[in-house]
């Protein structure tokens, strides 16, 4: 998996506590055209992820406010994130630290500390990193108990160092922290039930409603495995997969996969009628503004995930030509033998 897709997939989690904005009062600086040019700057380049100017814009925004300006902060956080400038990302964490007033956002900004320190630490984990941020999310949890974020992130902060019960610990007081409704207290449920899962690349929680109007939450697939197909109507090699992918649909109907795809088109209309008169009944979604794509760091189309049972990202796939139904086939030969198992031991049981 590319290295990018860890820090995008936190920046986009409804855990995240980096887009909080403080209570403040209405500020001089916000009427100024310069800033509100900077702003939109900002805005703009994001949404085109060009991310290194992006935060020139906001830095400039910030400046223009003199230096107090939460919602460029928050902004240039995010970015330095998702470019991994871990350093920088610290940095600016100090700011917002200065600029809090209320236990709740103290609670929040120790998150973000605790989840920078959490990325920095590496693939290897570096154990001083990792006790560096269990530090700040404890601290997070001591201004406010009911941070989810900060429960969830030590959760996984423990489980990296080897404390699984103490991690269990932090994913079950998460779950009670969220709504049902959260598309992430499922994931939170499974890794209350196995930390140690919370060690493996996990696919974005995400939930959205499809075309059809039915709802698709990932964590909810029991025992099934997951094919992303990110694509548009107007990319030609997405057009030359589209067969591919239909005789996919119909080789595993009978099978434990749901196919999701994740269409790029801005026109919802050309959209709609392009998918029906091309027979697509599968799972589909329009991602109008990227933000999921975002989730999964994807900048080119077509692209595929294939997802096992637990929600671990088994494979990414590039362009056409890839093997999917040969990791597919794998998949479902381990779901079904995974199933098999589960109902035995229930039987043995009774």
């Amino acid at each position: 998996m590319r290295g990018s897709f860890l820090p995008s997939l936190i920046l986009s989690s409804v855990l995240l506590s980096a887009s909080f904005l403080f209570g403040q009062t209405p500020a001089t600086y916000k009427n100024d055209p310069k800033y509100q040019a900077a702003i939109a700057e900002g805005n703009r380049l994001t949404q085109q992820q060009n991310f290194f100017f992006a935060l020139d814009a906001y830095k400039k925004a910030n400046k223009i406010a003199g230096g107090s300006d939460l919602y460029s902060i928050n902004k240039i956080y995010k970015l330095q994130m998702n470019i991994r400038d871990y350093k920088g990302a610290l940095q600016t964490s100090s700011s917002q630290m200065a600029l809090a007033t209320s236990p709740s956002e103290r609670s929040a900004v120790e998150a973000n500390r605790g989840m920078t320190l959490y990325f920095q630490a590496g693939d290897k984990g570096k154990p001083d990193l990792l006790k560096a941020a269990d530090e700040a999310f404890k601290a997070a949890l001591a201004d406010n108990p009911k941070n989810a974020a900060a429960h969830f992130y030590d959760g996984k902060t423990l489980a990296r160092l080897n404390q699984m019960d103490a991690a269990r610990e932090q994913f079950s007081t998460c779950v009670s922290c969220l709504s049902p409704k959260d598309p992430s207290y499922v994931r939170a449920q499974h890794f209350a039930a196995n930390p140690a899962l919370s060690l493996a690349q996990m696919a974005p929680s995400f939930e959205v409603t499809a075309l059809d109007g039915s709802r698709f939450n990932l964590d909810e697939m029991g025992g099934r495995i997951v094919l992303i197909d990110f694509w548009a109507t107007w990319c030609g090699p997405c057009m030359r997969e589209l067969p591919h992918l239909k005789k996919i649909a119909q080789e595993f109907a009978n099978e434990p996969l749901v196919i999701v795809s994740v269409s790029w088109d801005s026109d919802e209309a050309k959209w709609k009628d392009f998918v029906a008169k091309n027979g697509m009944n599968w799972v589909q979604y329009r991602d109008a503004d990227h933000s999921l794509s975002r989730e999964f760091g994807i900048v080119s189309i077509p692209h595929y995930f294939t997802i096992d049972t637990d929600g671990v990202l088994t494979a990414e796939m590039l362009g056409s030509g890839s093997n999917v139904e040969g990791k597919l086939k794998k998949l479902i030969a381990r779901a079904k033998a995974q199933r098999e198992s589960t109902v035995a031991t229930a039987s043995a049981g009774n």
